[in-house]
Formats: C-alpha cells, structure tokens, sequence
C-alpha cells in the first residue's frame, strides 16, 4: 500500500472509483459524472490537494481538499472527500489517504478540516469518528438523490 500526491496520469483511476459511487450509492449526492478532462485540469491546477492510494501498483482510491467556503475569511478552513473503490475498503488505505490530507493541509497552513458524511452512508460515519473528527450539525434532507431526501453530517478537526 502506498499513497502519494496524485497526477495527471491518474485521473482516468479517479473517475472510475468516484463515477461508480456516484451511478451506484448514495454517499455523494452528485449525479453528474465526472470525466476525465475536468479531472486533469483539477489536479494540474492544484497538484499538492490531491491524493491516490495504490495496492500493487493500481489506484484503489483517492482524496482531495479544497476551501470549505469561499471568500478570503475562511481560506485556513478546508473540506476534504475520500473515495475507495470496493476492493480497497477495510485496509486502512482510508486513514492512510486522510494522513496525507491533513499533511499538505497543514503545509499551507489549513487550522481545520471538515468532512460532509450522506446520512446514507454509516460507514462515513464511523470513519469520521474513528480519525477523531466531531460531528457538529446534521442538516436534514438537505441533499436529493434517486427520488429520496437524504441528510448531511458535518464533521470537524483541528489541525
């Protein structure tokens, strides 16, 4: 296992693992795909905010982080997302990915990470409470997605 600042190269991995997540559950609420193209301008634009997991040389999974809000009053508050493929879950590829987050967040200069959990996805969850992240708020059917109102749960750590 081995996660490491992701490239442009391994955009077409990304969008495999998150375009299956997106088509097949209901832990983003997104239903527009991404491709590929939008993928390598994202991460050519801010290389260090990327992430991959790889086990035996393929990308089982990803991370990002991004400006929790914007505006220049919350540029050291970042909102990160972590994505596995089904294979790769359970190996700590997850807490491994989150590590490098929170390094580069610190590197410049983040004081907090927030992660936005789908109310139907407990396993979010658990994660979130496993890597010492409080949960602050749930906004309640919020988010829509394949005819049904689901939740968001705010979590949150200092760095």
């Amino acid at each position: 296992m081995t996660v490491r600042r992701a490239t442009a190269a391994d955009a077409p991995a990304i969008a495999e693992i998150w375009n299956v997540i997106i088509r097949d559950t209901m832990a983003t609420f997104t239903t527009a795909e991404k491709q590929v193209s939008e993928l390598v301008n994202q991460i050519k634009a801010a290389p260090n905010r990327w992430s991959v997991a790889l086990r035996d040389g393929e990308v089982v999974g990803f991370a990002y982080f991004f400006q929790f809000r914007g505006g220049p009053g919350y540029a050291h508050s970042m909102e990160y997302s972590i994505h596995l493929a089904p294979q790769a879950r359970g190996a700590g590829l997850g807490r491994a990915l989150l590590a490098q987050v929170e390094q580069e967040a610190r590197a410049e200069g983040a004081h907090a990470l927030y992660g936005g959990v789908s109310g139907a996805n407990p396993e979010g969850a658990a994660f979130h409470a496993r890597t010492g992240f409080v949960k602050l708020a749930t906004l309640p059917e919020v988010g829509r997605k394949n005819g049904q109102w689901i939740d968001l749960h705010l979590y949150h750590k200092f760095l």
